[in-house]
């Protein structure tokens, strides 16, 4: 679903306006000498604007927290202003940007990856733990392919194994529910390609974020790499029929 630019535009000069930094009057028959300023807005109108703009900011710029700076020693909203500011420039004249540059390449927006990975991700990303953020998506995939085929015997490689197994389930007894196959709706006859990602997606990146310390943060641009194989994988999960 594509943004309301309107309405953000709408949502972004409200919370610029709320948090507008200005020199109190100074109170009847005194003269205060501060250098002191204060926001516009309420602190409670202030916050409830910022939990709309955060949002809007996750989807316009999604490496704000990281990459806008901010100086809360002055004001506690100065990189949320800084990030609104580019945010609504963003909007508006993005397009021609790209034109005028040449720049028409897609972009990949976080907002639009697979509901599993994003949710799972978002808390940490938005803290700067991309490496952390991947390895949560991964275990959410992980844990919905469980539910989806009903199996909690087999994780990660040996589930992903059994469920884009080219097999025949085996009939029967104990082990019916442990040999359940997932077939991808679309393309049946390649289910064992399937599987090959996602034993390359745990041995080459789940491991090593998991298992391996003092790794260095993740660039976050390599990070959403990561992060969109996964999106892949949770999409053939999720379109997936079961059969028996």
């Amino acid at each position: 679903m594509s943004i309301d630019v309107e309405w953000a535009r709408g949502e972004l000069a409200r919370f610029l306006e709320l948090t507008e930094l200005y020199r109190p009057p100074d109170p009847p028959g005194m003269t205060v000498w501060t250098t002191r300023k204060s926001n516009r807005g309420s602190q409670e109108d202030i916050v409830a604007s910022a939990h709309v703009v955060e949002q809007i900011l996750d989807r316009v710029l999604p490496g704000w927290r990281t990459e806008v700076p901010g100086n809360g020693r002055v004001n506690r909203w100065s990189q949320h202003r800084e990030a609104a500011q580019r945010a609504d420039v963003a909007l508006q004249r993005d397009a021609e940007i790209q034109e005028r540059l040449g720049d028409t390449a897609l972009r990949l927006n976080a907002g639009n990856l697979h509901p599993w990975v994003w949710a799972a991700a978002r808390p940490l990303w938005r803290g700067g733990h991309f490496r952390e953020a991947v390895t949560a998506a991964a275990r959410r995939v992980n844990r919905q392919t469980q539910d989806k085929v009903g199996r909690r015997d087999a994780t990660e490689t040996a589930l992903f194994q059994s469920v884009f197994s080219k097999d025949d389930p085996k009939p029967g007894g104990a082990e019916a529910a442990a040999d359940a196959r997932r077939r991808k709706r679309h393309l049946p006859q390649r289910p064992t390609r399937r599987g090959c990602l996602r034993r390359g997606l745990h041995a080459g990146i789940r491991n090593p974020n998991s298992h391996e310390d003092g790794l260095p943060e993740l660039p976050e641009h390599e990070a959403l790499e990561q992060l969109a194989a996964f999106s892949v994988l949770a999409r053939w999960v999720d379109t997936a029929i079961l059969t028996t």
